[in-house]
């Protein structure tokens, strides 16, 4: 099973988060909001502490969001996943051998179908769906595509995680460190 059974992906935005996540039982973590000078260092450090990071390319400040940016990442950083809105990001992620997240904005029925469309057409490894609370629309995605589920945005409480996890969700991703408490 992926992710070694961990239903909660703790997602860092800042150096107090990802110190939180070093000393945690987690495994796997999202990096979010870092500054490209940041991101090499950062990456050690947690491969050093036996953490394996899934980096959010769309999110990472000083770096263009294209297959040229995942190719560096992925030769250089060596992450254990990208996240990413793009296909270009996802396909060069599944190219290089790492874990490929797509992450879709389920805005409308119409960024719904546009968004099965792109899935349809790269076939990440997972999906992550914002906002995660929508059990209704994470169920909907997993039936649709196959694939498995991550739940985020918005996820404010235990239930929101239950909910999720009864959807059909493989895991939850949230910044909020009162829910990393295992």
């Amino acid at each position: 099973m992926p992710f070694k059974n961990q239903k909660i992906l703790p997602a860092v935005r800042n150096m107090k988060q990802f110190d939180r996540f070093l000393e945690s039982n987690y495994e796997f973590g999202v990096l979010l909001d870092l500054h490209l000078g940041q991101l090499s260092s950062v990456v050690k450090t947690a491969t050093r502490a036996n953490k394996k990071l899934l980096v959010h390319v769309d999110l990472i400040q000083g770096l263009k969001h294209d297959e040229f940016a995942a190719e560096y990442i992925c030769q250089e950083i060596k992450p254990a996943g990208l996240i990413s809105t793009r296909s270009s990001v996802i396909n060069k992620a599944k190219q290089r051998g790492l874990y490929a997240i797509q992450r879709l904005f389920l805005l409308d029925s119409n960024a719904f179908e546009k968004s099965l469309e792109h899935i349809t057409r790269t076939r990440p490894d997972f999906i992550e769906v914002l906002p995660g609370l929508v059990p209704a629309l994470i169920t909907e995605v997993k039936e649709k595509t196959g694939i498995p589920i991550f739940a985020g945005g918005f996820i404010r409480t235990k239930e929101d995680i239950q909910n999720a996890i009864d959807a059909g969700a493989t895991a939850v991703t949230t910044s909020d460190m009162d829910l990393w408490a295992k």
